[in-house]
């Protein structure tokens, strides 16, 4: 039987380089490439990362801006007007986070405690760039 409650499928980031993103979002954040080797045969126009088995974040190039006719206005996107993308993690898994982005010398904010998300008040949260500039939150609940 399929569940079909609404779910966040993916979110679509702006990215000058998308091999060298999909390496940090693999080598920093620990997230899964997706279609990364048919993006660099040609062969797809933007690879991904996996953040769960239902979500991905599709690393778009910015050269691409102008293709993106879907809506009046959408190529006028390729800057950031989203604030941030929070990803909720096990507390193992945001300790393990934390640690690959200061081993790759990623800056991060200040730990944050009781930060209120879609689950309630987190009991630790913190915020860190991508290359491209787009900024992302980390927390955990349990």
């Amino acid at each position: 039987m399929t569940d079909h409650a609404t779910r966040l499928d993916h979110i679509v980031l702006w990215v000058s380089d998308p091999i060298a993103a999909a390496h940090f979002y693999e080598k920093a954040v620990g997230l899964e490439p997706v279609r990364l080797a048919d993006f660099s045969a040609g062969e797809a126009p933007f690879p991904s990362v996996r953040v769960s088995e239902e979500t991905i974040l599709d690393l778009m190039p910015r050269a691409k801006a102008d293709r993106m006719t879907m809506l009046p206005g959408a190529a006028d996107s390729s800057g950031h007007p989203v604030n941030h993308v929070c990803l909720s993690l096990s507390a193992d898994a945001f300790n393990a986070l934390l640690d690959r982005l200061q081993e790759q010398s990623v800056p991060v904010s200040d730990i944050a405690h009781d930060s209120f998300g879609a689950r309630g008040l987190a009991k630790r949260s913190f915020y860190f760039r991508d290359p491209d500039g787009n900024i992302f939150e980390a927390r955990h609940y349990d």
